[in-house]
């Protein structure tokens, strides 16, 4: 039989797997899969279990919040050997999911993941880390791990926004230098994001439309430091409606960037504390993730959908 390791956060958007946790399995099951599961049980316990296991499985599949995909996708990226990954998604933003068009619904999400299709996507790597959707400094971005899961599970997304508004009369601003495409921009910046993602905090179209996850390339957002609080409102409002204002942002596509600056900054990774750095190099490790996506939407993912063999479900011995 195939083997598959389950691992799942128990505390994720509300405990929401729990009470589907029986028909998750038997859909593994029913997929011709012998599983192994796996409760997390501490911060960095899914990256260490995926890091680490010394058995033969064909599939690895993770349940929880986009931090809980970012440790097994971390812990796999570390791997001398990649297997494919299924996402059942069980947070509260779950952005990265609704990218790829991973079902909301738990027990379609955990078909999808055994009877999808192997998606190559792009991961990105982070000095001696990886994210898979979002790098990103400055405004709101301590809100996903500062704020209490309790709060999480009550208000979902409104948590975030909430969180989010108590930062908007003290504002950090950062000097950094930005070396990309022999391109060299040097500025004070509040925020900026490098991302992989159509969907950032809930937001969509914030990086434009017309993204593709095997491209190679990212998509970076750098908002400068606004002159008054006049030009602080208009920024705000871009946000609110999803669109870019180029008179107070740098947008631009790369595959690979330098980020240096005087002071360490703190940045996060897919919503959870990457630590603070002055220097930072981000490279974008093409179509090096396998990732199961649903066999309909995969095409909508792709840059030339017609030239690249997908490899449709995982393939018995």
């Amino acid at each position: 039989m195939k083997k598959l390791l389950f691992i799942y956060n128990p505390n994720a958007g509300k405990g929401l797997i729990k009470p589907k946790l029986s028909d998750v399995l038997d859909i593994f099951v029913k997929a011709g899969y012998e599983v192994t599961v796996y409760p997390t049980q501490k911060y960095r316990d899914g990256y260490h279990k995926v890091r680490h296991f010394k058995e033969e499985y064909d599939l690895v599949v993770c349940s929880g919040g986009d931090g809980t995909l970012d440790e097994v996708v971390t812990g796999m990226m570390k791997r001398k050997e990649q297997i494919p990954i299924g996402y059942i998604p069980t947070g509260t933003t779950n952005d990265f999911a609704r990218s790829l068009h991973i079902p909301k619904d738990m027990l379609k999400a955990a078909d999808t993941a055994v009877n999808g299709i192997v998606f190559p996507c792009d991961i990105g790597k982070f000095n001696h880390d990886f994210f898979v959707y979002i790098a990103a400094f400055g405004l709101f971005t301590d809100v996903s791990y500062q704020t209490k899961q309790e709060v999480k599970n009550v208000l979902g997304h409104l948590a975030y926004v909430l969180e989010g508004m108590k930062r908007l009369y003290n504002v950090p601003s950062y000097r950094i230098k930005v070396t990309h495409d022999d391109q060299v921009i040097e500025d004070e910046f509040i925020f900026g994001m490098v991302t992989n993602s159509r969907s950032i905090g809930g937001f969509r179209n914030m990086v434009g439309k017309s993204i593709v996850f095997d491209d190679g390339e990212f998509e970076v957002t750098l908002i400068k430091t606004p002159k008054n609080p006049l030009a602080l409102q208009e920024i705000i409002a871009a946000i609110l409606i999803e669109q870019i204002d180029t008179k107070h942002m740098y947008t631009f596509k790369a595959n690979s960037l330098k980020l240096e600056s005087l002071e360490e900054i703190p940045w996060t990774l897919d919503g959870e504390f990457g630590g603070e750095h002055d220097e930072v190099m981000i490279e974008n490790q093409r179509q090096k993730l396998k990732i199961m996506v649903p066999i309909d939407k995969v095409k909508s993912l792709m840059k030339e959908p017609d030239t690249l063999q997908l490899e449709e479900g995982i393939e018995e011995d």
